[in-house]
């Protein structure tokens, strides 16, 4: 399978294990791992088990739960793994984030419970674009995978919420939604656009092919750039506080 004809950047080629790697959108997964881990920096204080539970927890409900049902609802990333497959990877998954939920609830504090209840909700309700899809839009898509995943790191260590959390879960919005602009424009190339025509004349005179890529190159190369500047920056902050 050629880069262009593959349905994202990160796809392997399908089949066997290469689906489960491709299934789990690894840059975007790290990138809204990256946001838990800056909302815990973000607390009075870091505690590593539950800056370690937080992460696991996202990473089964949007690493694994959340892909598994988006895939399940179209295959967008076109794999071989069966239909009863994902539908039970999605399931167990969610389970396990609503035992890690409760656990924390036991431990940590009663109002963790509620981040449970949203969590499981917006995952279900943004992949499986239920209540007619309104919950699968832009602005949801920064609230639930930008906003959310940092306001939930600093909830889990703070078990509060103020002001500085609040701007950092902006910065967080705003940053997911520049994602979701720049991955609409490239899902569509990938997946929707079968064939182009025309050229491109420049200012000097010369003439350039409109090809695939060319709708693709710039927007791609800014998702990549930018799930390394935020894992990276997660990893800064970590290393900041841990020092």
């Amino acid at each position: 399978m050629t880069d262009e004809a593959r349905p994202a950047f990160y796809a392997l080629s399908p089949g066997g294990w290469r689906d489960y790697v491709t299934l789990l959108h690894p840059p975007y997964t790290l990138w809204h791992l990256s946001y838990v881990a800056i909302g815990a920096c973000f607390a009075p204080d870091v505690h590593v088990d539950r800056l370690l539970w937080a992460l696991a927890a996202f990473a089964l409900a949007l690493g694994i739960g959340g892909h598994a049902l988006d895939e399940l609802n179209g295959r967008p990333l076109q794999t071989r793994i069966p239909s009863p497959m994902l539908a039970g990877l999605a399931v167990a998954s969610i389970a396990g984030v609503v035992a890690i939920g409760i656990g924390a609830a036991i431990a940590w504090g009663a109002w963790l419970l509620v981040f449970v209840a949203v969590g499981g909700f917006l995952v279900c309700a943004y992949n499986l674009e239920l209540f007619g899809g309104r919950f699968h839009s832009d602005a949801w898509f920064a609230l639930a995978w930008g906003a959310f995943p940092l306001l939930t790191g600093y909830f889990v260590e703070a078990q509060k919420l103020t002001v500085e959390a609040l701007l950092a879960a902006a910065f967080a919005a705003w940053l997911s939604s520049a994602q979701r602009s720049l991955s609409t424009q490239v899902r569509w190339a990938r997946r929707s656009v079968v064939a182009i025509e025309g050229r491109l004349e420049l200012v000097d005179g010369t003439r350039e092919p409109v090809k695939r890529a060319t709708l693709m190159r710039a927007p791609e190369l800014a998702l990549q750039a930018l799930s390394v500047s935020v894992a990276a920056l997660a990893t800064a902050l970590l290393v900041f506080r841990f020092r």
